[in-house]
């Protein structure tokens, strides 16, 4: 198998786990988003208990992609660390202030507080951090013979920071959308009444991101408006998701408003990739010019075909066994 094949088998994999990612672990991120606005401490324990057997097992799937990442093609490692490691080292910080606060929440009972806003903290930072980074990514790279020359800072920016609100409210979005078809009674209805104003911000937010962003890169613009009649399939269909979610929330739904604000990241996330292809490093590495040799694409490419069918299995197994709706004072703690 040529090294153009396997890069592309490895680029689809390591997109898989990205987006499975931001989709299994969105909505618990969102979850923790929504904590302090929360209407009493009764509906946080249903929260966090709502998305409590699941979310550790979520984030393996960031692992996947970090890991597929750095093995597949070592050279964005090599530029992306630099330049992104404050935001970076703010994901993970996040991710650990949240995981931590899930252990020690249901326990406390003075220090309560505390860990409600670990949690929520964490929850905000990881989020706000991930989508900076991807607006970093948006914005490309200073680099020079394979290695970043940029600033520590260049990845803050105001387009950083508008992504990174973005990213926030989206998961937001799918919190509530989380709340709607796996809680009831009061939490519920408060879930129904924030999720419309969140779709809202949600738009206006991405719509502002989508003007733009072709302001950002020289390719992107041409990319976009060269392709007219094939590219923007992808917001036609963001807007139909969005209708989606406002038909769903309006007759009192209860799973199609998480499925319809899924469809709406996944329409998203392929109008990133498409406006990137075939960059991994953009503006000035493709995916073949940052692959690792063949030989080691092949070698863990081998033992991914194990792995990810285990993963998969696993995790519908625990979607499947903790199905159904969390009520009050039900736990798994």
């Amino acid at each position: 198998m040529e090294m153009f094949d396997l890069a592309l088998i490895w680029a689809f994999i390591i997109g898989f786990g990205i987006i499975m990612y931001v989709l299994m672990d969105g909505f618990d991120l969102g979850v923790g988003i929504l904590f302090p606005f929360a209407p009493n401490e009764e509906a946080r324990d249903t929260m966090m208990n709502s998305v409590a057997p699941v979310w550790d097992g979520n984030e393996t799937w960031l692992v996947l992609g970090g890991a597929g990442l750095l093995a597949a093609f070592p050279l964005v490692y090599t530029i992306f660390l630099p330049a992104l490691y404050i935001g970076v080292f703010l994901l993970l910080a996040g991710l650990i202030f949240r995981g931590v606060a899930f252990e020690f929440r249901f326990k406390a009972r003075t220090s309560r507080y505390l860990w409600n806003w670990a949690f929520a903290g964490g929850s905000t930072v990881a989020s706000f951090a991930q989508g900076a980074v991807v607006g970093a990514y948006i914005q490309g790279f200073e680099t020079a013979n394979g290695v970043y020359v940029g600033g520590a800072l260049d990845w803050l920016t105001p387009f950083t920071v508008l992504t990174g609100l973005g990213m926030l409210v989206g998961y937001a979005l799918l919190g509530s959308t989380w709340l709607i078809m796996k809680t009831e009674g009061h939490l519920q209805a408060w879930a129904y009444r924030i999720t419309l104003p969140l779709l809202a911000a949600v738009l206006v937010i991405f719509g502002i991101i989508s003007v733009w962003t072709p302001f950002v890169d020289d390719m992107v613009r041409e990319r976009w408006f060269s392709n007219l009649s094939i590219i923007w399939v992808l917001p036609a269909l963001t807007l139909i998701c969005a209708f989606q979610i406002y038909r769903a929330v309006r007759n009192r739904f209860e799973g199609m408003p998480f499925v319809a604000t899924m469809g709406l990241f996944i329409t998203t996330y392929l109008g990133l990739v498409v406006s990137r292809w075939p960059y991994v490093v953009p503006p000035d590495y493709t995916l073949w010019e940052a692959a690792a040799a063949p030989e080691s694409h092949l070698f863990l490419l081998l033992g991914l075909l194990f792995v990810i069918p285990i993963v998969l299995t696993y995790t519908a197994w625990t979607y499947w066994v903790f199905r159904g709706k969390v009520r009050a004072g039900e736990g798994y703690h």
